[in-house]
């Protein structure tokens, strides 16, 4: 197994805890890594859940699938990247979601790759970087 981290968008965790066709697309820049997710995912996947009026089975689900990951915890220099990303990108003309813009934080505090299916979501963060599948 390589050492290499990588921090999994919250959109990548659901193709593969649905077993979605996009996660074969994903699991040859997954395999071999250590797999992080952010706190901000494991919010919006526990949204999910709510929203969705899972059933108990689901929810053991998403709870046996979050112990697959690192969860990347909040600290002040994910909030200090944070607010640098927001206001790049508002002076650029180009507003990232909150939720993405934490995502986001997480990578670039910690200095590694970010996984998503989403990269426009990302675009234009210098310090990013994204690893994505187009052709899918």
């Amino acid at each position: 197994m390589s050492n290499a981290k990588l921090l999994v968008d919250t959109n990548i965790v659901s193709y593969v805890m649905k077993d979605h066709p996009l996660a074969r697309a994903y699991v040859k820049h997954l395999e071999g890594h250590l797999l992080a997710i952010s706190f901000i995912t494991v919010g919006e996947l526990y949204y999910g859940a709510e929203k969705g009026r899972w059933g108990e089975k689901n929810r053991k689900q998403l709870e046996t699938t979050l112990r697959n990951f690192v969860v990347l915890p909040y600290d002040h220099e994910i909030a200090r990247c944070y607010a640098r990303l927001v206001a790049e990108r508002e002076r650029i003309g180009r507003p990232i979601s909150f939720n993405d813009a934490w995502i986001a934080a997480c990578a670039v505090r910690h200095g590694i790759p970010l996984v998503t299916h989403n990269a426009k979501d990302f675009a234009d963060i210098s310090s990013l970087k994204v690893i994505t599948e187009t052709a899918v």
